[in-house]
C-alpha cells in the first residue's frame, strides 16, 4: 500500500505562496465593493484614468490565474497527504474540518470563500488519486470544458436575450440593493451580516454550478502535475523555460484580448460574453506559464532566498488566506471596523494589497523560524488528528 508523502517541496510551497498572495489582488474588490461590482466594474465608484488602469492590469494578469494555480495545488496536496493507496488516511476528516472552517469563514466573515468548494470537491477528487497522469489530464480538461460551456455559453445566451423588456426594472432593483447593502456594510458587522450570508449562499450555489467542474478538473490536473514531477521542479530547465515562454506569451495575449474587449464594449452584455471567453481559456494558459516560471526559478540557486521567502508564505497559505479576510473585513466593514466599504478606489485598493503582501512575506518566515506550522494550519491539523499537535520546532509531530 502506498503511503502519503510527507516531505516538502520548496517549489510547491513557493508556488502556493505566490498563489495565495495573487488571489488577493482580485479578492480585494469583493471586500471593498459590492459583489455585483465585482462582475460589473462600472457599477460602483470610479472606473476612469488610473482606476481603469488598475482594473485592466488586475484583469489581465490576475483574474482567474492564481485561483487556477491554487486549485491545481489543492489536487497535488491530495497526492501528498492521502497517498495513492486504498487507505485515504486522514483525508476525509481533513475535508470535514475544512468544510466547517470554510462555512464559518463564508457566512460570518466573507462571502467569497473558496474553502467550502475545496472541501466538497476534495472529497470527490481523492477518488481519482490512483489514476495515471494521462487520464487525469484528459478528465481534467473534459471537466474544464464542461464549465466552459456553462459559463461562456451562459454569457452568450445572456447577450442574445438580455437588455430587453424588463431591463429598466432590473436596473432599478439592482441600484436599490446596492444602496441598501452599502449602507449596511458601512454601518457595522452585525448590520451587514445578513447581506454577507445571502451573498455567500448565492455565490456558492452559482459558483458550484458554473465553475465546480472547472475546479475539480484543475484538481485532477494538479494531481497529474504532481505525479509527473512538474510541481517538484524535476523537469529540465530547458523544458520549463520553453513552457514558461509559450505560456506567458500566449496567455498574456488571450487575456489582453479579454481586457480590450470588455473596455471597448463598455462592459455591455456582448462585451462580457467575448471577454469571458478569452479570459476563461486564457487564464489557464497564463497560470501554467506562471507555474512553469516558478519551477524554473526554483532550480536556479541564485534565487533561493526569494524562493524560500515565498515558500514560507506558502507553508502558511491557510493562515495567510484567512488573515487576508480578517484584515480586509476590519478595513471595509463598519463597527468594530473602519467602515470604508465603497469609499476606497481601485488605486488605493491595490496599495492595500501591496501592504498585505509585504506583511505576510515578512511575518511568515519569522513565525516558521520558531514554529512547525502556521497557527491555523496547527488548528486544522489538531482538529483532524483529534489531539493537540506539537507546535514548537523540535517537538515530534503526528
Amino acid at each position: 500500500m502506498a503511503s502519503p508523502r510527507l516531505d516538502r517541496f520548496v517549489s510547491i510551497d513557493a508556488l502556493r505562496g505566490i498563489a495565495v498572495l495573487g488571489i488577493l489582488m482580485m479578492n480585494v474588490q469583493g471586500f471593498a465593493m459590492s459583489p455585483f461590482a465585482y462582475d460589473d466594474p462600472t457599477m460602483q465608484m470610479d472606473l476612469t484614468g488610473a482606476n481603469l488602469s488598475v482594473w485592466a492590469f488586475a484583469h489581465t494578469f490576475f483574474a482567474f490565474k492564481f485561483i487556477t494555480i491554487f486549485s491545481a495545488l489543492f489536487g497535488a496536496g491530495i497526492i501528498l497527504m492521502a497517498g495513492e493507496g486504498e487507505d485515504t488516511g486522514r483525508h476525509y476528516p481533513r475535508m470535514v474540518w475544512l468544510l466547517v472552517i470554510g462555512l464559518i469563514h463564508a457566512y460570518l466573515i466573507w462571502w467569497g470563500d473558496i474553502l467550502v468548494t475545496y472541501a466538497l470537491l476534495g472529497m470527490l477528487a481523492v477518488k481519482a488519486r490512483r489514476l495515471n497522469p494521462r487520464p487525469l489530464v484528459i478528465w481534467g480538461l473534459v471537466l474544464i470544458g464542461v464549465s466552459g460551456v456553462i459559463m461562456v455559453g451562459g454569457a452568450y445566451v445572456g447577450a442574445m436575450f438580455g437588455g430587453g423588456e424588463g431591463a429598466a426594472e432590473q436596473e432599478a432593483m439592482m441600484a436599490s440593493w446596492l444602496d441598501q447593502s452599502t449602507a449596511a456594510y458601512q454601518a457595522g458587522y452585525l448590520n451587514r451580516l445578513p447581506w454577507n450570508m445571502g451573498f455567500a449562499l448565492m455565490g456558492q450555489t452559482v459558483g458550484m454550478i458554473m465553475l465546480g467542474a472547472r475546479t475539480l478538473g484543475l484538481m485532477f490536473i494538479g494531481m497529474a502535475l504532481m505525479k509527473s514531477g512538474f510541481l517538484s521542479a524535476s523537469w529540465s530547465m530547458t523544458r520549463y523555460a520553453v513552457l514558461a515562454a509559450v505560456g506567458l506569451a500566449l496567455g498574456w495575449w488571450m487575456n489582453h484580448m479579454s481586457t480590450t474587449a470588455l473596455i471597448a464594449g463598455e462592459f455591455g452584455l456582448q462585451a462580457v460574453a467575448d471577454g469571458n471567453t478569452w479570459s476563461y481559456f486564457g487564464s489557464l494558459i497564463l497560470a501554467f506559464g506562471y507555474a512553469s516560471t516558478v519551477m524554473l526559478i526554483s532550480k536556479i540557486g541564485v534565487f533561493s532566498l526569494i524562493v524560500n521567502l515565498f515558500a514560507a508564505t506558502g507553508r502558511m497559505a491557510f493562515t495567510n488566506y484567512l488573515t487576508q479576510s480578517l484584515i480586509m473585513t476590519y478595513i471595509f466593514v463598519g463597527t468594530p471596523g473602519l467602515g470604508l466599504f465603497a469609499t476606497v478606489e481601485r488605486v488605493d485598493q491595490a496599495k492595500l494589497v501591496l501592504l498585505v503582501w509585504a506583511l505576510q512575506l515578512v511575518w511568515s518566515p519569522i513565525w516558521l523560524h520558531f514554529f512547525r506550522f502556521g497557527p491555523l494550519e496547527w488548528v486544522w491539523r489538531t482538529l483532524t488528528y483529534g489531539q493537540a499537535q506539537p507546535l514548537l520546532k523540535g517537538k515530534t509531530a503526528a
